[in-house]
């Protein structure tokens, strides 16, 4: 296994020379340098997070122009779909979190556009696999969920219109928090239903046995943590509001509000485990589930109840018209499939 693992890593180290090489071959300085920010941040060895400073390196060229923030995605997407190599392939998609997180705003739009002719993030690992080694074919677990959460946390987040946990969305956040008042029952209830999703995929995380001592797994549970905390906020403020127009939602959206409020529920004992600092947003938000629940259940009997007695009243009112009819003189009344209609006789 030793001698396996030394050949990989001799044949990583070979690829990376060679890319380095072909990178420094380019013509042009600044396909170049970005094509090297790309490189660096996504080699095949150390299996450690990308280093701090070639990241910034990275999101500092993305920032200069539209064309090349396009360029680094357009390359960091191209490494991350041509690579057999659960490390490279772990490297990449931190590396595209990071973007999400911490990146310029024009980095980020051309990541949350990606295909130009698609119009949406596309990344293309559900059939990834690594078998080199039992540990790399474990790892591809990993990479597969790792990519259908990034593309669920992009698609979240374009319904919500901002990046969920980017550092640089706090004013366009702030802004929409104070719309929210504003916002219709439905749209309320769809922005939670689709936060809970968020949150829903979290919970399939792989195997935690491979998380000892591995520091690129570790970063990704770290940066994971920071989105769960961002996504019990963006739940917290619009569960706080339906709860004030609570007597004014229908059924149909106290049935669909129930449903998100049950798996949010399910998903408590594995969130708990997965992160385990308590903090008082968190604390919040399950004591305000707990008590929605109760009412919106209650609330909907309520409804029900009022609906099977409107339609009692109905019944009832139509029997005493007919009573009176039938009393007023002879009559004589003819059945039909669909109607009973009573004529008059003179």
């Amino acid at each position: 296994m030793g001698r396996i693992l030394t050949i990989r890593d001799l044949i990583g180290f070979i690829k990376d020379k060679a890319s380095l090489f072909k990178a420094v071959l380019v013509p042009k300085s600044t396909t170049l340098s970005l094509r090297l920010a790309v490189l660096r941040v996504t080699t095949h060895s150390p299996p450690a997070p990308p280093n701090d400073g070639q990241l910034s390196t990275l999101l500092l060229l993305g920032d200069s122009s539209r064309a090349t923030a396009s360029a680094i995605i357009a390359t960091l997407m191209d490494r991350l779909h041509r690579t057999r190599n659960c490390i490279v392939a772990l490297k990449c998609l931190v590396t595209i979190h990071y973007i999400i997180k911490h990146g310029p705003f024009i980095l980020q739009d051309q990541l949350s556009i990606f295909p130009v002719s698609g119009g949406f993030n596309y990344l293309k690992l559900s059939a990834f696999r690594d078998g080199a080694t039992a540990t790399m074919w474990a790892l591809s677990v990993w990479v597969r969920w790792y990519a259908r959460y990034l593309e669920t946390l992009l698609s979240s987040s374009r319904v919500l219109g901002y990046l969920i946990c980017s550092s640089s969305s706090s004013t366009v956040k702030e802004n929409q928090e104070q719309r929210i008042p504003f916002f219709l029952n439905a749209d309320l209830i769809k922005d939670v239903d689709c936060l809970v999703g968020l949150v829903e995929e979290m919970c399939e995380v792989p195997n935690f046995l491979l998380l000892e001592h591995n520091m690129l797994l570790n970063e990704i549970m770290g940066l994971l943590s920071n989105d769960y905390l961002s996504a019990v906020h963006e739940i917290l403020v619009r569960i706080d509001e339906l709860r004030e127009r609570l007597s004014c939602l229908s059924s149909c959206d106290l049935t669909e509000l129930v449903r998100a409020l049950k798996k949010l529920q399910d998903c408590k004992e594995k969130l708990l485990a997965l992160f385990s600092p308590r903090t008082t947003s968190v604390e919040t938000l399950w004591g305000l589930i707990e008590e929605l629940y109760g009412r919106v259940e209650m609330s909907k009997m309520y409804k029900e109840s009022e609906l099977l007695d409107f339609g009692r009243g109905k019944a009832s009112e139509s029997a005493r018209l007919e009573q009176r009819v039938v009393n007023s003189g002879d009559s004589v009344q003819f059945q039909s499939g669909r109607f009973s209609f009573l004529v008059q006789t003179n």
